[in-house]
């Protein structure tokens, strides 16, 4: 069981990853702050709890991986990473900038704690299957995490990867579902026949589980429980496209958008962090 102060401080640097992202997307004027904000939960739970990585020797050879597959919400990933010590925060200002680390997708190499470069859609699985592959290819005990969104999982190419991390027995995988219910254009159900999601998985023949994505407790629990089985898990996480601002849950309008300077503001007095920080 998580200790309550674990808890508390999980929750602390969730709300100010959240406000790095306001503040970064303000400061660019462009990115992408409510599918940073949907994936803000699983980032914080797995930076700072649950991964094993050494913010100062980023290339360590053992670490954990992660892939971000959904790379537009990447603000929330350079946010956990300077957090955790790979880099000052004081970069943060050159989000989407020409010549600094921080671009508008992941790119591993511009950005210290970057496994891999990552933005176009539907490709992260079948990247995170192959360093999954790798580690069982060299003997190696780390795990591939991935968060995925759930409007690329109408690409073909992730479940020609489902079917992979199947067939090699990929335990040592770990893939989440950012599944926010919106992408781009509409509603995922509107866009395409996706859901129900967990049917599909299964029957791909890997471990499912269906969570809070906003509940640090089922976070870990999952986690835990995806390393007892022997079979490429699956993580569901039912998530708020803009989480933890009322003027951005639910509202798809905030997909891609700049906050103004008093919704700045606001964000800065409902999530407690220091704007300037």
């Amino acid at each position: 069981m998580m200790q309550q102060k674990a808890l508390v401080d999980l929750q602390a640097m969730a709300n100010q990853i959240r406000l790095d992202v306001m503040k970064m997307v303000y400061e660019a004027q462009d990115g992408h702050p409510g599918p940073a904000f949907s994936a803000a939960d699983m980032i914080t739970a797995l930076y700072f709890k649950e991964m094993n990585i050494n913010p100062a020797e980023a290339g360590w050879p053992d670490r954990d991986r992660f892939v971000l597959s959904k790379g537009h919400a990447c603000p929330a990933l350079y946010a956990a990473l300077a957090r955790r010590g790979y880099f000052p925060t004081t970069e943060f200002d050159g989000l989407r900038k020409m010549g600094r680390m921080l671009q508008g997708h992941p790119d591993m190499n511009k950005t210290p704690g970057i496994d891999m470069t990552s933005g176009s859609l539907g490709n992260g699985l079948s990247l995170a299957v192959g360093m999954a592959i790798a580690a069982k290819y060299r003997g190696k005990s780390y795990y591939t995490y991935t968060i995925m969104g759930d409007g690329e999982l109408q690409e073909g190419l992730v479940w020609e990867a489902a079917m992979c991390a199947s067939k090699y027995k990929l335990n040592n995988l770990i893939a989440f579902v950012d599944h926010n219910g919106w992408q781009s254009g509409d509603k995922v159900e509107t866009v395409s026949g996706l859901l129900p999601l967990l049917p599909k998985w299964q029957a791909f023949n890997w471990y499912c589980q269906v969570i809070d994505g906003h509940d640090f407790v089922q976070i870990s629990e999952a986690v835990e429980n995806a390393k007892q089985s022997e079979k490429p898990s699956v993580i569901i996480a039912n998530t708020i496209k803009g989480k933890g601002l009322s003027f951005m849950e639910n509202d798809n309008s905030w997909h891609k958008r700049i906050p103004t300077a008093e919704q700045l503001a606001t964000a800065n007095e409902v999530l407690g962090g220091i704007v300037n920080g």
